[in-house]
Order: structure tokens, then C-alpha cells, then sequence
């Protein structure tokens, strides 16, 4: 039986022919609304009616039904109902997928409101920027405006943030991924489904995808990822190339597919100095399970090899020297201007870590060459060295020099700086400089 006559009759069905009159009186009211969204939101309704929900039943009150006391509740048309539909609402059918959203990474990203990221945005920026811009992706607290006709504030509505805190109490947004209302899971398996946030100077994901291996063949094999089925296991139903999805979310032959986006992450790549996460191990594990799906044991292995060393590079050569500057700094009150980001040097640092500290380390987790060197570790080393490092020595304070001088004397990684050239060539192609290095390649 195809979609369209299983939701024909469906709607028969709603408009009142069942013998139940509490059925009928709940088709009454899916009735009217889908007889009025088809005339004033044609787009809307054609989205439901050809989607997995007008498959199997699930109308319109079934996801915006309220319940009496319900803060963001309001009639309409007879109805009570909400606007917003949160994880909890989705949770009611989807609960095994609403729970692991309350315990991935996503559910927390609302908590950005109380980050470095949200003062910047609001000090140097303003407002308008940190709603539309910052809370657009990371999600914002919705608030209630008991005189707005959706009782939903302006400031906060819309907003489909995928850590928006919600009037009930929830986390998320299952329409960041499932977008309204086709809610297709095909949409959710795709790169372009991730690449509204995970892109830009400080976390560009879509583009060091694009960028990958990876990236090209599945832009090159679109067609052949059979990314409209059902059962949707790499390596059997498809073998062309990873998306987002299959790498972070979708199933394997060893493992059941998850919303938790950090059941298969083993590196902290966000702060300052990046960490291994709690029970890594098994983390690496599940992910090393997609690779094998494709690749061989020792591809897979090599690849973390690399991946290891260069986080690792990135952290004791850069980030912890220029984590331990800004430590001295702010120890000894060198700081001119009392606010945070008041100062260069702190905009310097911030960078550093943030943008491009983030880039490297991302570029060689999804295998994006480029972005590991000159989006990444050349940007860093250039601002490490030539402004970083100028900007501590204006304080000229000499716990500061100190620290520095014996940074760039003593450290082998930062003697370069007062050899010869010649000298330097010579130690590279020797294997001198880069047996500084190796102890970058030992395992945990």
C-alpha cells in the first residue's frame, strides 16, 4: 500500500469516521487544523502529509497538544495547544531517542549562555547578535510572553537551538536534525544537516569534511549512499563514504544507532588544552568500529597514531606556554583594562586556542590536511611567536621575561627561534629535530 493512499484514508479516518466518539472528537479537531494549514500554510501541510508522521497517524495535536497549566498553552480554533515541541513532547513516542538527547553533548550546548562566548557576544557585540547569532545554533531559554498570541517571546522565538531550554523543563531541539515537518531521517543522515553550525573560524567541521577524503567521495557518490532506507548500516548498506551521521550517530555492525554524539569521541577538542574524555578508551573503541567498517585494523590504528600526536603537539608546544602566560599575567595584575577581552593580548590568546587551536586539532581528527597546518598549527605558531609573545614581554615584568626567556632558550620545541637556518635544515635532515618529537607519539 503506498504513503499517499495509507494517508487518503488516514484522513477519512480523522474527519470523523470511527465509531469511538472520543476518537471522533479528536479527528474533529486534527481535522480542522489540517483542513485550515492546507489553505494558509500549503507548504507546512504538504511537508506532514507526505512524512513518516502522516504515516503512521500522528497529526497535528498529537505533537502541539497542551495540557491545562502548560506555561507556553493557549487556545486556538477550539484547541488547546502549544507552538513549541520540545524532547519531552517527541519522548512520548520517541524514548529510547529523547533520552540519549538528554545525555549527549547537544542537550548541554545551552549552557553557552553562562560561557566566555556568550559575554563576548554580548559586551563587544550586543544583543541582537548573541540571540541571532550565538543562541541560533546553541539554542536560547525560551521565554513566555503571556500578551504574545503563541504566548512565546519574540526575543526567544523562534529557535531551534540544539541545547534550547525549554518551558517544560527539556533540553534540545529534535528539529535542528529533523527539520519541520517532514521530520526526515534521510535530511538527519546528511552533512548539510550538521553544516548550519559546525562550520566558521572556530569549529569548521563542513568544511574540513568537504575538504577530506572522506568528503569528495561522498559528493562524488551521492547517489549510491541509499540514504532514504531504513535499515542504514555502513559497510552493508552503503560503503562509498561516511557522513557526519554515520561516523558520530548512525549504526554499524558491532553497534546500534545512538543520539548521543559523544558515545565514539575520545579528545576533548573545544578547551584551551585538550584532554582525553572519561573511559576514552571504550570511546575510541566504538569509533574505531566505524573506521573498521572500511578500512583496515592498521589504517585505523595509523590514524590515531597521527591524530594523537598532533593534539598532543599542539598542547605542550602552544597551549599550555600560552595558558601558563595568561596565568602570570593575571596573578600579578599586569591587565590595564579590569573587564575580560578589555585587553590585546587576551583577544590573542582567545584566538589562538579558540579559532585556531580548534581548527588544527578538528582538521587532523577528520583527516582535513589543510586545515591541520595553515589554518591551524600556522596560525597558531605565527601568533604564538610574533604576537603572543611581543605582547607579555610589553608588560616587561620579570617573572613574566623569565618565564619566557627559559621558554625560548631552554625548550628544544622553541630553540629554533635562535638558531641558524642553516643549522635547522641541516637537523632536519639529519632526523635531529624531529626526534624533539617522538615523545609526541608514545601512547597514553
Amino acid at each position: 500500500m503506498n504513503r499517499l493512499f495509507c494517508t487518503a484514508v488516514m484522513l477519512l479516518v480523522l474527519v470523523g469516521l470511527t465509531a469511538s466518539t472520543t476518537a471522533a472528537e479528536s479527528a474533529q479537531v486534527a481535522g480542522t487544523c489540517m483542513t485550515c494549514h492546507k489553505e494558509k500554510s500549503p507548504g507546512l501541510y504538504q511537508q506532514w502529509f507526505m512524512s513518516p508522521h502522516a504515516m503512521h497517524k500522528v497529526t497535528c495535536v498529537d505533537c502541539h497538544g497542551a495540557q491545562k497549566g502548560d506555561d507556553d498553552g493557549y487556545l486556538h480554533e477550539g484547541a488547546l495547544i502549544a507552538t513549541l515541541v520540545t524532547p519531552q513532547d517527541c519522548g512520548a513516542c520517541h524514548k529510547k531517542q529523547a533520552a540519549e538527547v538528554e545525555n549527549s553533548y547537544h542537550a548541554t550546548a545551552g549552557q553557552i549562555l553562562d560561557s566566555r562566548d556568550a559575554y563576548l557576544a554580548h559586551v563587544a557585540g550586543g544583543e541582537p547578535v548573541a540571540i541571532a547569532g550565538c543562541e541560533s545554533c546553541h539554542g536560547g531559554k525560551v521565554q513566555i510572553d503571556p500578551n504574545s498570541p503563541n504566548k512565546l517571546s519574540r526575543k526567544s522565538w523562534p529557535n531551534s537551538g540544539i541545547g534550547r531550554l525549554n518551558p517544560d523543563g527539556s533540553k534540545g531541539s529534535c528539529t535542528t536534525c529533523h527539520t519541520r515537518h517532514s521530520f526526515s531521517i534521510a535530511q538527519a543522515r546528511k552533512p548539510e544537516a550538521c553544516s548550519k553550525c559546525h562550520l566558521g573560524p572556530d569549529h569548521p567541521q563542513k568544511e574540513i569534511y568537504e575538504e577530506s577524503k572522506h568528503g569528495n567521495a561522498y559528493y562524488t557518490n551521492m547517489d549510491k549512499m541509499n540514504i532514504d532506507s531504513d535499515h542504514w548500516v555502513v559497510g552493508v548498506d552503503y560503503f562509498e563514504a561516511p557522513t557526519c551521521a554515520t561516523c558520530h550517530l548512525s549504526a554499524t555492525v558491532s553497534m546500534a544507532m545512538t543520539h548521543d554524539v559523544g558515545l565514539r569521541i575520545s579528545w576533548t577538542l573545544r578547551p584551551p588544552i585538550s584532554e582525553y574524555k572519561e573511559e576514552w578508551q571504550a570511546k575510541r573503541a566504538n569509533m574505531r568500529s566505524v573506521c573498521t567498517a572500511c578500512h583496515c585494523a592498521n589504517f585505523a590504528d595509523g590514524h590515531y597514531y597521527q591524530f594523537d600526536a598532533l593534539v598532543k603537539l599542539y598542547n605542550e608546544k602552544f597551549a599550555k606556554p600560552a595558558t601558563e602566560i595568561m596565568s602570570i599575567i593575571k596573578e600579578r595584575k599586569l591587565l590595564e583594562n579590569p573587564a575580560a577581552f578589555g585587553n590585546k593580548i587576551e583577544w590573542t590568546y582567545w584566538e589562538l586556542w579558540h579559532h585556531e587551536g580548534r581548527r588544527a586539532r578538528h582538521g587532523a581528527a577528520m583527516m582535513g590536511p589543510d586545515y591541520t597546518w595553515w589554518h591551524g598549527i600556522y596560525d597558531v605558531a605565527q601568533h604564538f611567536y610574533f604576537k603572543m609573545l611581543p605582547e607579555a614581554r610589553d608588560f616587561n615584568d620579570p617573572v613574566l621575561n623569565a618565564y619566557i626567556d627559559k621558554l625560548t632558550t631552554d625548550d628544544p620545541m622553541h630553540a629554533w627561534l635562535s638558531t641558524p637556518t642553516g643549522e635547522l635544515k641541516e637537523k632536519i635532515r639529519s632526523g635531529e629535530m624531529q626526534n624533539i618529537y617522538n615523545d609526541l607519539f608514545e601512547n597514553k
